[in-house]
């Protein structure tokens, strides 16, 4: 016996049933998780010469996942990307590639701070984007802080 009273023994037994409790509570929350729950995944844009190479990465994502009613994606764009994004600097095959995630049902965030700092507005930008108010960084935590994925690339 420990000098505390306590034997090894019980010590034992105690952390074997507080695992056995944390295993049960682990497979009862996730029993409560749908199987068809439809994964949530919020990418980060904020360096320009990755803005191809994100756009890529959505798409095949979608096709990955099974098709756009497979996977919920949030693209936030904030700093040096947004300005790829507007009419006057986007290019044919950019215009294309973004209709197409926007299509198939990809929400499209601008940055409100970097809109302010740039002296845009929203309507500068190509179709399909909303402001964030609150700011691009801001609104990733929100997303983080309700479970979605959140991947920079």
């Amino acid at each position: 016996m420990r000098s505390d009273g306590v034997s090894r023994r019980g010590l034992i037994g105690r952390l074997a049933l507080a695992g056995a409790a944390g295993l049960a509570s682990f497979r009862a929350s996730a029993a409560e998780t749908p199987a068809d729950a439809i994964p949530r995944v919020a990418y980060h844009l904020a360096d320009r010469e990755k803005v191809q190479f994100v756009l890529g990465n959505i798409d095949n994502h979608i096709r990955g996942m099974g098709g756009p009613d497979k996977v919920q994606i949030a693209l936030v764009v904030h700093g040096p990307a947004l300005l790829a994004f507007t009419s006057k600097e986007a290019n044919a095959d950019l215009t294309r590639r973004l209709a197409a995630i926007d299509a198939a049902g990809v929400a499209l965030g601008a940055c409100g701070n970097t809109l302010d700092a740039q002296k845009l507005d929203v309507a500068a930008l190509l179709p399909g984007f909303v402001r964030i108010d609150e700011g691009g960084v801001v609104r990733l935590a929100q997303l983080q802080a309700a479970g979605w994925a959140y991947l920079r690339p």
